[in-house]
């Protein structure tokens, strides 16, 4: 188990150590509250979903664009929540 503990700075936001962010292999976390424990966990295959998407965005569709759709839709399925765009 690895710990440490860090900052939250006036904007809320926290650095997550370098040796965490190594054993987590992702640029990007979500957290999950229950009680009064936090856990942060890997969003995994964020980026490796673009090509599940990439059909459903017009080809004019910038890379960006389509990173934030497979962003939006692992976020959506990993929190049970339904996406207000279509």
């Amino acid at each position: 188990m690895t710990t440490a503990a860090v900052k939250i700075t006036r904007k809320g936001q926290v650095t997550l150590p370098k040796e965490i962010r190594e054993r987590l292999k992702t640029d990007a976390v979500y957290f999950e509250v229950e009680d009064d424990i936090v856990m942060v966990r890997p969003v995994r295959d964020a980026s490796g979903s673009l090509s599940e998407y990439a059909g459903n965005v017009k080809p004019a569709a910038s890379m960006k664009q389509m990173k934030d759709k497979a962003w939006e839709v692992a976020v959506r399925e990993k929190s049970g929540k339904k996406s207000s765009r279509h």
